[in-house]
């Protein structure tokens, strides 16, 4: 099996907006295994344990509870801050882990206050042990970094924001 990197995003987003915690793809020598983590996922897992030993659910039940907590994720991630109009968003091109340096012991790419290029690379997302630079794609000043070092982040997300 060869898979082309547009696959595996598709992959990776397929399994982030599903309700599996875990997908396992083998064909011949190539083996993909993808497991969420983090603590809404184990919240779903809790919430799912629970309601099965208080009573018995219905499958379209369990799909419920799968379904509200992902709600809440995705309300609470994609959460819209009062920011000025004429400020520029610099999204997240894919599902991954948020990075903003190559490694613990190096400064971030970009902090508060730095210019940027269309070509400055300004974090890291690592999706499927891959580690993907993430270029500004716009020209400005960075205002704001909106997410934590290690946080995953979905596709389309905001993860910066740019004064132009």
């Amino acid at each position: 099996m060869s898979l082309e990197k547009n696959e595996i995003l598709e992959i990776i987003k397929a399994v982030d907006e599903s309700s599996f915690e875990e997908v396992e793809i083998e064909d011949g020598k190539t083996k993909i295994i993808l497991k969420k983590q983090g603590a809404l996922s184990a919240a779903k897992t809790t919430v799912v344990k629970e309601v099965v030993q208080e009573q018995p659910v219905a499958p379209v039940a369990k799909q419920e509870v799968h379904t509200i907590p992902t709600q809440v994720e995705r309300s609470v991630a994609t959460q819209p801050k009062v920011v000025q109009e004429n400020l520029l968003e610099v999204k997240a091109p894919m599902v991954g882990t948020f990075y903003a340096s190559s490694s613990p012991e190096n400064p971030a790419f970009v902090s508060v206050g730095d210019t940027v290029k269309e070509d400055t690379v300004v974090c890291i997302l690592e999706a499927m042990k891959l580690f993907n630079e993430i270029q500004a794609e716009v020209k400005g000043e960075i205002v704001e970094i909106l997410v934590e070092n290690g946080q995953l982040v979905e596709y389309g997300q905001p993860i910066f924001l740019v004064k132009p």
